[in-house]
């Protein structure tokens, strides 16, 4: 019966990290970090981060330093990866995005994020700036803020 909780626990485990690969941002890199990073933590762990590319160096080697089994060439193409997908000024997926990440990058509070999340899950993919302003419970300054930081 333990066997087959664990072997239950671990499937669950894996198909979210997929689901959570899949919401990556394409690009060079995606996979490995993909394969490295979500092997132990959610993406919403770095998603909300808009680190520059020595602050990315900085966290991949604390990772490493902390037992991640990753190489110098593949911390390279991660920190690059990372960099570019989750830099300074870099644009944010309102659909694909995290909670973790919407709440951070668009500085919205928890019943904001909840409502923007009920909203996307109940109409389907935002389109527009416009959609995002239209999210009942949401402070439309906010998004108006922050619209050149969105993506769709």
């Amino acid at each position: 019966m333990k066997l087959l909780l664990l072997l239950a626990a671990a499937t669950l485990a894996f198909a979210a990290d997929d689901e959570d690969a899949k919401r990556l941002p394409a690009g060079p890199g995606r996979d490995t970090v993909a394969q490295s990073c979500l092997s132990c933590h959610a993406s919403a762990y770095f998603r909300r981060l808009r680190l520059d590319k020595d602050a990315w160096n900085d966290k991949v080697g604390d990772m490493m330093d902390r037992g991640a089994k990753i190489t110098e060439p593949q911390a390279a193409v991660i920190v690059d990866y990372l960099a570019k997908t989750f830099g300074p000024g870099a644009k944010m997926n309102v659909n694909t995005a995290p909670y973790e990440e919407l709440k951070a990058i668009l500085t919205l509070t928890n019943p904001e994020t909840q409502a923007l999340m009920a909203a996307r899950k109940e109409k389907g993919e935002f389109k527009s700036i416009e959609e995002l302003l239209a999210v009942t419970g949401v402070d439309q300054k906010k998004i108006e803020a922050k619209k050149d930081s969105i993506t769709f």
